[in-house]
């Protein structure tokens, strides 16, 4: 887990992919990713079309890619937590964001990311994936 923190940490522009309810994926850059009592969390608006439908449809993909090549890929379950202190420490490391979100402002979401699959892929290593 710690692995895909770093990575999404230092190539912090990802792509998360949705289903809308019509079944149709939407894939949007997303930028949020904090550890948190063991998880790793992203964090929305609950005004957002994302959040809805990862409230619908809780399986998501990441994508994200580095500067040496590399890409990571990850699928997962988006679990909202709706707690407080989940929302504080999300926020607590993206302090660009405070501006716009406030963990008891009513629209603030956090999404811890559970049964996950990660695999870092290169043109030049073997991939590997790891599980939590």
């Amino acid at each position: 887990m710690d692995e895909v923190l770093a990575y999404l940490k230092a190539n912090p522009t990802y792509f998360l992919a949705t289903v809308d309810e019509k079944g149709d994926p939407q894939v949007r850059p997303f930028g949020t990713i904090a550890k948190f009592e063991g998880k790793l969390y992203i964090q929305t608006g609950r005004v957002k079309a994302v959040s809805y439908q990862m409230l619908a449809h809780p399986r998501v993909a990441i994508c994200a890619t580095g500067a040496d090549g590399s890409w990571l890929r990850v699928e997962a379950d988006a679990v909202l937590d709706d707690r407080l202190e989940a929302r504080e420490a999300v926020l607590a490391e993206y302090p660009e964001l405070q501006s716009m979100y406030a963990a008891d402002d009513g629209n603030c979401e956090v999404f811890a990311l559970e049964n996950v699959t990660a695999t870092f892929c290169s043109f030049t290593k073997d991939p590997y994936t790891i599980r939590w």
